[in-house]
């Protein structure tokens, strides 16, 4: 360890912790100053000094003159080798989250079994990237005994480089599909990329939980002598229309508030992760689980039933979906898909896909916003919007009512915000 890191820690731990945004920053943190293609962090450090920070740890020098400035090379580089550091004081499980879907969904479930049996510190919200993930190495505390780390990835090598840093003993893919396609350039490249969780697992010894549901993971499977597997006969699933409905292994039937059959694979991860680790009852602290931030949550407006799931989508997830749409026992179904990103070169192809894909399903309407889908939009059945106002002002006209409605869509879509407009719903 490098005298910059030794210094640091010695200050990390009579911090109270780390932060790199001013307006959450609390007395006695240690600020870092990172940069991103919006921002430059170094430029609120002053800022951060003033707000009560212990230290404001920069890669830029500053007009102003504090012994709370502490320069380094690079801030981020700093930040993660800091994190990399103070994970290594533990010897408890780190399990590695990653995959193509569902990994927030598994993370979450995961935590609450967990967190039922032993103190837990797991990925807050969304923060699986090369500054969440430090980010969440540096909040676990001294007393914790098990930890939860979501990566996530748009490129091959990113999973390998947060492995480096969080070094997990246990790993689990949810499963690898078509998410970010763009970005990594192809399927293979997908596959290679979350496959480095596994590769880092098999180089150290550490312990994979493979779904078998998936053919490419079932594969990677039989590269190992200790992998656990599921689903198993811990649960089965039930019934999910629209909630899923599983049964454990003494036949005693559990009612979650999660959407769709997809979810019944995160919560049968989530059930196996549980009993490895000796959890008395995983069960129960499943069944509490609420989907908020816009996942697979169910919402009740005017006489129609939203179901939002809005926060991503990518090809899989949306066919997902519209497959649980299809199956629900409701007399108008309508699905409010909205334009997948990152796709790249296989942007046209992939909406049109699913264009063509809900045109085949058993639906009242479908209604298409943004470019990619208005570019390939050709059929008469569904109707295709550049802009969500553009289709806020069409149901201003003809409101829905007592339908079953999808919304789903990529982040950046926002397609939530139709569910903030009751005028369009009676």
């Amino acid at each position: 360890m490098d005298q910059t890191i030794s210094f640091l820690y010695e200050k990390f731990l009579a911090s109270e912790g780390v932060c790199s945004d001013t307006r959450s920053l609390q007395e006695n943190q240690i600020f870092f100053a990172l940069k991103g293609d919006n921002f430059n962090g170094n430029t609120y450090a002053s800022q951060a000094i003033e707000g009560g920070a212990l230290l404001a740890v920069i890669d830029e020098s500053q007009e102003e003159s504090s012994d709370k400035f502490f320069l380094v090379d690079d801030v981020l580089k700093c930040l993660q080798e800091l994190a990399s550091h103070h994970r290594d004081q533990f010897d408890i499980p780190f399990l590695g989250i990653t995959g193509s879907n569902g990994k927030t969904s598994t993370k979450e479930l995961a935590a609450r079994v967990m967190s039922a049996d032993r103190k837990t510190q797991y990925t807050r919200g969304n923060l699986n990237n090369h500054i969440g993930v430090p980010l969440t190495l540096l909040n676990i505390s001294s007393d914790t005994e098990f930890a939860i780390i979501e990566m996530g990835a748009n490129h091959i090598g990113e999973i390998a480089s947060l492995c480096k840093m969080a070094k997990p003993t246990h790993g689990l893919i949810t499963n690898i599909g078509t998410a970010h396609i763009g970005e990594f350039g192809g399927q293979e490249a997908i596959i290679r990329a979350k496959s480095e969780l596994f590769d880092y697992l098999r180089q150290t010894g550490g312990i994979p939980f493979i779904n078998l549901e998936d053919r490419v993971l079932q594969n990677m499977s039989k590269r190992f002598s200790n992998a656990i597997t599921y689903p198993n006969e811990l649960c089965s699933l039930k019934s999910a229309t629209p909630f899923v409905h599983y049964k454990d292994e003494h036949g005693d039937t559990h009612a979650t508030e999660m959407i769709g059959a997809y979810n019944f694979l995160n919560i049968s991860a989530a059930v196996t992760i549980g009993n490895y680790f000796e959890v008395e009852d995983p069960y129960r602290a499943i069944d509490g689980y609420m989907p908020d931030n816009n996942r697979s949550q169910m919402i009740e407006i005017g006489s129609n039933t939203i179901i939002l799931d809005a926060y991503n989508a990518n090809p899989d997830s949306i066919r997902a979906a519209l497959d649980n749409l299809a199956v629900i026992d409701s007399a108008h179904k309508v699905a409010i898909l909205g334009d997948m990103k990152e796709l790249g070169a296989y942007a046209e192809e992939e909406h049109r896909k699913i264009i063509d894909y809900a045109e085949t399903l058993n639906l009242d309407k479908v209604y298409l916003v943004g470019n990619d889908f208005k570019k390939m939009h050709k059929h008469a059945k569904s109707k295709a919007f550049e802009k969500i106002d553009e289709l806020s002002n069409l149901l201003q006209e003809e409101p829905l009512t007592a339908a079953t409605v999808l919304i789903k869509g990529s982040r950046g879509m926002r397609m939530e915000q139709l569910t903030k407009r009751r005028d369009l719903w009676t």
